[in-house]
């Protein structure tokens, strides 16, 4: 068996105030994500402004499987952001990147335009990356690869700690590859 296979499925983040993560529901948070990939901020990177029963059955899909949990993480909370945490090696990236079977990555979406240049996606995704190493104590690495044209994501990935690595070109977009490596004690 490959070890990325004995591995489990991609973890809830564990944050502390602010912060608050739950997975996302179909029936709850459906309309709510849907609404929020069609705001033209979203639209233009993710590409998935689509139709509310597309979104139940891809938020469903998710849940079912081992490679990706879709989330929602609020601040103070009111929801903030839409996130999919996966499983590096069980994603497309895979064949892209040098990973190990523990690896997590991350995407991130604010749902509103209102609510980002704020600093809030930088603070969140140095709580994120955080708490994805303490929910799986295996994972040495949290990956994450933004739209190489989406300088406003590239400089919170940044400001977070992660460092960029190399540039990809995956099938739907050219991404650059950042990581967040586990700090030794």
């Amino acid at each position: 068996m490959s070890a990325h296979l004995a591995v489990g499925p991609p973890p809830l983040p564990i944050l502390g105030e602010p912060w608050s993560a739950r997975v996302a529901s179909v029936e709850h948070d459906a309309p709510l994500i849907q609404r929020w990939m069609t705001e033209p901020h979203v639209a233009r990177f993710w590409r998935q402004d689509w139709p509310l029963p597309r979104w139940r059955d891809e938020i469903a899909r998710q849940r079912a499987g081992t490679h990706s949990l879709p989330c929602l993480v609020a601040l103070d909370g009111a929801d903030l952001a839409y996130v999919e945490v996966y499983r590096v090696a069980r994603d497309r990236l895979a064949d892209y990147v040098t990973h190990d079977a523990h690896d997590l990555g991350v995407h991130l979406a604010i749902g509103q335009q209102r609510r980002t240049g704020r600093g809030h996606g930088t603070a969140l995704l140095a709580a994120l990356a955080d708490g994805l190493l303490a929910a799986d104590a295996a994972c040495r690495r949290i990956v994450a690869e933004p739209d190489a044209g989406n300088g406003a994501s590239l400089t919170a990935f940044r400001r977070a700690g992660f460092v960029p690595g190399e540039t990809v070109v995956l099938p739907d977009k050219t991404a650059v590859v950042l990581t967040y490596e586990r700090r030794r004690p």
